[in-house]
């Protein structure tokens, strides 16, 4: 029984949080991804390009809730996920249509895109304060909880209950859906093949009569859309504030560089490095401790290596442990 409440414990405030967050990092990562792999950049405005998408997203959602509209018991925000991400694709598109296409017309170095992207992440970044404002804002309805902990007790007769809360279903299943939709698109259609191909050689894909305009086009609506899934998810699954996204660049760039930048597979294997890390370190292991050691071994103390104040550091540190020893990721960085 000690085993079982240990396991309940750890799937509570380690596995599921973990696997929801990786899932919201992986979505992330992959629009780093395709932005590096396809326009040749890092774009350093990715986190409040997100924050923009879901605050758009919060929005419409407001709105559809004053209005009575809702799909009980899942989020409202669900109906107004294809608003906002519609909102990202024009603002991206209308970005690189007044910054990004001129440092590709002249060829510049990818430090002036970087340096570009710093400039529009700064802007964003004001725009989403102005509207919604700094503080934090809550706009998940619906069920909250698939398993309740009290339930779970009952039923099994366990000192520890299973929460499993409805914004970490949806996460995780939305990745799944998200990521295979992403691969299909990628790999079976001629869009898709097309976007590989510009990205494999660009010199090549224009004598094969490759468009780069539509691929760019098509590059923007995908990320756009990946950055407001995982945006949203993020805030379902937490809460909504603007600098949290400011400071989620960190973590998305860290699992799109330790997967391989470039590689959409490591994208998504790095998001799940960064957040289980992040989660286990950061994670007070007394309960676990309790139920697993003797009595006369039970920790006084927490056990928590690292308080949760610094969890981002924990990335930082493995961004630079990998560059400085793997700098191509564990998956070896390459083009789509």
């Amino acid at each position: 029984m000690d085993f079982l409440n240990a396991l309940v414990a750890l799937s509570n405030f380690v596995l599921i949080p973990a696997i929801a967050y990786g899932s919201q990092l992986a979505l992330g990562a992959l629009g780093v991804t395709l932005i590096y792999g396809i326009l040749r950049f890092s774009n350093f405005a990715h986190g409040d390009t997100m924050a923009f998408g879901a605050m758009v997203t919060i929005l419409f959602t407001w709105w559809f809730q004053n209005m009575g509209l809702s799909i009980n018991p899942l989020p409202t925000a669900l109906l107004a996920l294809p608003f906002g991400i519609a909102a990202t694709a024009v603002l991206l598109i209308v970005t690189d249509r007044t910054v990004y296409r001129f440092y590709r017309r002249v060829k510049a170095k990818p430090i002036v895109f970087v340096m570009a992207s710093l400039g529009v992440m700064f802007i964003m970044n004001g725009i989403v304060r102005f509207i919604i404002g700094p503080g934090e804002q809550r706009f998940a309805d619906g069920a909250r909880f698939i398993i309740k902990a009290r339930d779970f007790k009952n039923a099994t007769g366990l000192n520890e209950g299973l929460a499993f809360k409805t914004s970490q279903g949806i996460t995780i299943v939305t990745a799944i859906i998200v990521v295979a939709a992403l691969f299909w698109f990628l790999n079976r259609t001629r869009t898709g093949k097309s976007m590989r191909a510009f990205s494999d050689n660009e010199d090549l894909a224009l004598l094969s009569g490759i468009n780069p305009e539509r691929v760019v086009v098509i590059t923007w609506i995908i990320v756009a859309a990946l950055i407001t899934i995982a945006g949203t998810l993020y805030g379902l699954d937490k809460s909504f504030k603007p600098f949290t996204y400011f400071q989620l660049l960190l973590p998305i760039f860290a699992s799109a560089i330790v997967g391989g930048l470039g590689n959409p597979l490591g994208a998504i294997a790095g998001g799940f490095v960064i957040a289980f890390s992040e989660i286990t370190i950061t994670y007070a292991w007394k309960k676990v401790a309790t139920y697993l050691l003797p009595e006369s071994l039970e920790p006084s103390s927490l056990v928590q290596l690292m308080s949760t104040d610094y969890k981002f550091a924990v990335s930082f540190v493995i961004l630079i442990v990998v560059l400085l020893f793997k700098p191509t990721g564990l998956f070896k960085g390459q083009s789509l």
